[in-house]
């Protein structure tokens, strides 16, 4: 039996023509479903992990650090694309700015600003508990990245000082 009759059929079963164009469809669909779907299925198959960021956005100015404070952050959820995500703020304070500025000597030393603060923000979010990609959101989520705080009243862009997943 030939692979390929005279009838350029597979096996006198399927032309090779339509057998590329199913399979080109078949890889399409399901590209499609994975992107639809692939978090969600990732999700399902590994157990959650609670992760803990601290975030701070340094340098802010006294009117936008007493509206955080007005707005009393701790317990709103994280948005992201308009949808509520499921991590949260559960601690929120404030510290001071410490800025480089020159002595009498012409040394760099440390100063704190006399009118700028830090504000300083505790996530906790549920992600896969072995993922290589940590996520809130869309975005990653890594010590030493920038991240964009987003409430429902409130945003701002944040620097990651430390994360941990799981304990």
């Amino acid at each position: 039996m030939k692979i390929v009759n005279e009838k350029g059929k597979l096996f006198g079963l399927i032309n090779v023509v339509d057998l590329i164009i199913l399979a080109a469809a078949v890889f399409l669909v399901g590209a499609i479903v994975w992107q639809l779907a692939g978090d969600k299925v990732s999700d399902a198959v590994s157990p959650d992990a609670e992760m803990t960021v601290v975030m701070k956005i340094p340098g802010c100015h006294p009117d936008l650090v007493a509206e955080a404070e007005r707005q009393e952050l701790v317990g709103q959820h994280l948005i992201s694309g308009g949808v509520v995500l499921d991590a949260y703020i559960s601690d929120f304070w404030t510290e001071d700015y410490i800025m480089q500025a020159q002595n009498s000597e012409g040394q760099l030393v440390d100063a704190k600003d006399p009118s700028k603060s830090t504000l300083c923000f505790e996530i906790k979010a549920k992600v896969p508990q072995n993922t290589a990609t940590p996520k809130i959101g869309s975005q990653e989520v890594r010590s030493g990245m920038t991240y964009i705080i987003k409430t429902q009243t409130f945003s701002g862009i944040a620097n990651i000082y430390y994360t941990q997943i799981g304990e």
